[in-house]
C-alpha cells in the first residue's frame, strides 16, 4: 500500500498524531484541574477508596470504548453496544442456569455478540445501510430478546463458582482483576492502532474511503471486522458485569452508549471518522467518570447529572464539528 491518503485541501499526509496528541494533553489538564477543585470540595475526593471506585465504575465500559473508538474511526458508530452488553449477560446466565459450565456459557455469551456484529456488518456493507439506522434497529431487536430470554425477570445467579466470579469481584494484591483486564485491553488496542499496518487501514478507510479503496484497501472488510470487533468487547464486557453482580437483568446497560460515544468523542474521535485514539478515549471517559463523582460528592440530583453529561457530548460534538469544517 504505496498510495498516500491526502488531506482534504490537498496539503498532504493528514497527521493524525499532532491533532491526537493536542487533544489528549488538553483532556489530561482539564482533569487534573478538577481533581484540584475537587480536593477542596470535597475532603472525600483524593482517597483510594473514591479512586478505586472511579476506576471500577468505567474500567468495564472502558471496554466498550475501546471498541466504539476503533468504528468510529472507521466511520462508523453504534447504538447498540448497552443492548449487547445485556444479551451477554443474559445468554451467559441462562445457560449457566441450564446446567453449563459458567466459562463455556461466557464464551457463547461472547460469540453470540460477535454474531450481532457480523450481521451489523452485513447489513452495512452488503446491504448498504448504514451504521446508524443499522445498530438502532439491533439495540431495539437485542433488548427485546433479552427481554423475552428472561421474561422480564433478572437472573439471579448467586451459585456462579467463587473462581469464575472474582473476574468481576477479585483482585491481585489489592489491584481489582477487573482493572487488570481493562488496562491490558487498552494496551494492546492502543498499541495495534498505533503501530500495527492493518489497523492503519482502519485509519485510511475513515479518513478518505474511495482514496482507500483506489490504494487497494478493501474497506467493506475493514468496516465488516471492526464492527464484529466492537460487539465482541461489549460482549467481553456483558460477562465481566455478569461475575461482578452476580445477576442478568435484561434491562442493564439501557443508555450506555451515551457514556461511550460520549468518551470516544470527547477523546478525539471524530464522528466523521478518520481520527481518535484509544488513549484519548479512556482520557475522555475518566473525564466523565471525574465529573460524575464530583456531582456525587457534592450531592448534585442524578436528574442533573445526566444533563450535565449529555451537555459534555453536545459541546465535544460541536468541537469536533468546528474543527472538521475547518479542516475541510
Amino acid at each position: 500500500m504505496h498510495a498516500e491518503i491526502k488531506a482534504p485541501d490537498g496539503s498532504g499526509r493528514i497527521n493524525f498524531a499532532r491533532l491526537a496528541s493536542m487533544r489528549e494533553a488538553g483532556l489530561i489538564v482539564i482533569i487534573l484541574a478538577l481533581c484540584i477543585a475537587m480536593s477542596f470540595a470535597s475532603p472525600h475526593f483524593l482517597t483510594w477508596g473514591n479512586f478505586r471506585a472511579m476506576l471500577m465504575s468505567f474500567s468495564i465500559e472502558g471496554i466498550v470504548v475501546v471498541g466504539m473508538t476503533i468504528l468510529l474511526i472507521v466511520g462508523g458508530i453504534d447504538l447498540s453496544v448497552g443492548s449487547v452488553v445485556c444479551f451477554s449477560m443474559v445468554v451467559s446466565g441462562a445457560l449457566f442456569l441450564a446446567g453449563l459450565d459458567p466459562w463455556t456459557a461466557s464464551l457463547i455469551g461472547i460469540g453470540v455478540s460477535a454474531l450481532i456484529g457480523a450481521a451489523m456488518g452485513f447489513f452495512v456493507t452488503i446491504v448498504g445501510l448504514n451504521h446508524f439506522i443499522t445498530s438502532l434497529a439491533a439495540m431495539v431487536i437485542v433488548r427485546g430478546l433479552c427481554l423475552v430470554i428472561t421474561k422480564g425477570t433478572p437472573l439471579s445467579l448467586f451459585t456462579l463458582p467463587p473462581a469464575f466470579k472474582a473476574i468481576g469481584q477479585g483482585s491481585f494484591h489489592g489491584l481489582p482483576y477487573v482493572i487488570i483486564i481493562f488496562v491490558v485491553v487498552v494496551a494492546i488496542f492502543d498499541f495495534l492502532l498505533r503501530r500495527a499496518t492493518a489497523f492503519r487501514k482502519v485509519f485510511y478507510t475513515g479518513s478518505n474511503e474511495k482514496a482507500a479503496q483506489f490504494s487497494g484497501i478493501k474497506t467493506k472488510q475493514v468496516k465488516f471486522w471492526v464492527t464484529v470487533l466492537c460487539s465482541t468487547l461489549a460482549g467481553l464486557a456483558g460477562v465481566i458485569y455478569m461475575a461482578r453482580f452476580g445477576a442478568a437483568t435484561p434491562t442493564f446497560g439501557a443508555g450506555m452508549e451515551l457514556n461511550i460515544i460520549a468518551a470516544a468523542v470527547i477523546g478525539g474521535a471524530s464522528l466523521n471518522g478518520g481520527s481518535g485514539t484509544i488513549f484519548g478515549a479512556i482520557l475522555g471517559m475518566a473525564l466523565l467518570s471525574v465529573v460524575t463523582s464530583s456531582l456525587i460528592l457534592l450531592d448534585v440530583s442524578v436528574y442533573w447529572q445526566d444533563m450535565i453529561k449529555g451537555c459534555i457530548l453536545l459541546a465535544a460534538v460541536s468541537i469536533d464539528h468546528f474543527l472538521h469544517r475547518k479542516k475541510s
